[in-house]
């Protein structure tokens, strides 16, 4: 082999290296950058996941506050119906009450006082006779009424007038600020 020939071999072998070093070095860049294009496509897809589940969680989180809280409030409201049954039932004894005869006279009195011109009481049957004093002074009709539980119905002139005063109006108007009172004490 020539000179010539070796010298041209060498620069034929030292261009190839050159451009196997420039290919290795592209390849190497395209493969840094496909490796950070993958790198930050993974990171964004994790945040992504990351952020999904966070909302999922937080979602699931408020439907099961949401849940509680129902449940809780329809346990109190079950708890206070219990109440108000049983105060209800408690008032429903009233009438085997020594005190009873005094209680119905009251009620009687504020309905009547609530009319300027009564002309008839009425009670159950089994109250009239506790009411019959008054009626006589009054100048009264006293009239029964079985519907009547609890309470009176006084009777204006002509009959277009009626005022009801019985123990289960009263709570009954009185029961939000009650069970308000209750679920206070029950519940803090």
């Amino acid at each position: 082999m020539s000179k010539l020939e070796a010298i041209l071999s060498q620069e034929v072998e030292a261009e190839i290296r050159a451009i196997l070093e420039g290919a290795r070095k592209e390849a190497e860049g395209l493969l840094a950058e496909a490796r950070a294009k993958a790198e930050a496509l993974v990171s964004a897809k994790e945040k992504a996941v990351k952020a999904a589940f966070q909302a999922a969680l937080k979602r699931a989180e408020s439907a099961g506050e949401l849940l509680l809280a129902t449940a809780r409030a329809q346990a109190r409201g079950e708890v206070l119906d219990g109440v108000r049954a049983q105060v209800e039932e408690a008032l429903s004894a009233l009438p085997q009450d020594p005190r009873w005869p005094e209680i119905l006279r009251k009620l009687a009195e504020e309905a009547l006082s609530a009319l300027p011109e009564p002309e008839a009481l009425l009670a159950h049957p089994e109250d009239l006779p506790h009411l019959e004093d008054l009626a006589r002074a009054r100048g009264l009709e006293l009239r029964p009424d079985p519907a009547l539980r609890l309470g009176v119905r006084a009777v204006g002139r002509g009959g277009k007038t009626q005022v009801e005063n019985s123990v289960l109006s009263r709570l009954a108007r009185a029961w939000d600020a009650l069970s308000a009172k209750v679920a206070q004490v029950l519940w803090g």
